[in-house]
C-alpha cells in the first residue's frame, strides 16, 4: 500500500476557497449597495465584517505556512495567493467605505456598472481557485477575468469622462472619481489573483 511519510498539508485549498466565498459575498453586497438610485450605506458594515473574516483567514494561512514542512504548492505561491485574495476584499471594502464616508446620495453612471463587473470577476476568481486544486480549467477563468478587467477599464474611462463633463461641483467630482477608482481597482486585484494562479499552474503543470 502506498504510504506518505510526510503528508502534504491540503487545508490551504480549503482556506483559499473560504476566502473566495467571502469575496463573492462582498461583491454581491457591493452590487446591492449600488443597485438603487440612492446607495444603501449600511451595506458598508456588512462588507467590513467580511473584510475582517478575510484578514483572519489570511493570518491563519500565513501562520499555518510557517508551521508546515511540506506544502501542496510552493510556499511563496501560497503566500502570494493569500495576499492577492485579501487585496480583492480590501478594494471592495474601500469602495463601500468611501460611498458611505462621502454620503453619496445617488448612483452616477459607472458605479452600478463597475460593481456588476466586480461581482462577475469574483465569481470567476472562485472558479479559478476551485480549478487550481483540480489542476484543470484555470486558463479559461483567467482569460475571462482579464476580459472583465479590460471591460472595467473601458467603463471607468467613460464614467470619469462623463463625470468631468457633466458635474460642476468640484467636491462631487473628487468624491465620485475616488469611488470609481476603487471600484475599478477591485477588478485589477482580481486579475492579480488570476496571474498568481496561472503562475502556479505553469510551475507545476
Amino acid at each position: 500500500m502506498a504510504f506518505r511519510f510526510i503528508p502534504r498539508e491540503v487545508k490551504f485549498y480549503a482556506d483559499f476557497m473560504a476566502m473566495a466565498d467571502e469575496l463573492k459575498r462582498g461583491a454581491r453586497l457591493l452590487e446591492e449597495m449600488l443597485a438603487a438610485d440612492r446607495p444603501v450605506w449600511d451595506k458598508a458594515d456588512e462588507i467590513k465584517e467580511l473584510e475582517h473574516k478575510c484578514d483572519f483567514l489570511t493570518h491563519e494561512i500565513i501562520q499555518r505556512l510557517n508551521r508546515t514542512f511540506v506544502t501542496p504548492i510552493d510556499r511563496e505561491d501560497i503566500h502570494a495567493l493569500a495576499i492577492s485574495l485579501d487585496d480583492v476584499m480590501d478594494a471592495i471594502d474601500d469602495a463601500a467605505a468611501v460611498i458611505r464616508l462621502y454620503r453619496l446620495d445617488h448612483v452616477r453612471f459607472g458605479g452600478r456598472e463597475l460593481a456588476h463587473i466586480v461581482c462577475a470577476s469574483t465569481q470567476e476568481v472562485h472558479y479559478a481557485v476551485a480549478s487550481l486544486e483540480r489542476k484543470t480549467g484555470v486558463a479559461q477563468h483567467a482569460v475571462e477575468i482579464n476580459r472583465l478587467e479590460n471591460e472595467a477599464d473601458r467603463i471607468h474611462q467613460q464614467a470619469v469622462g462623463k463625470l468631468f463633463e457633466d458635474e460642476r461641483d468640484p467636491l462631487v467630482v473628487i468624491k465620485w472619481k475616488e469611488t470609481l477608482d476603487f471600484l475599478e481597482d477591485a477588478t485589477d486585484r482580481c486579475e492579480d489573483v488570476a496571474n498568481v494562479i496561472e503562475g502556479v499552474v505553469l510551475k507545476h503543470g
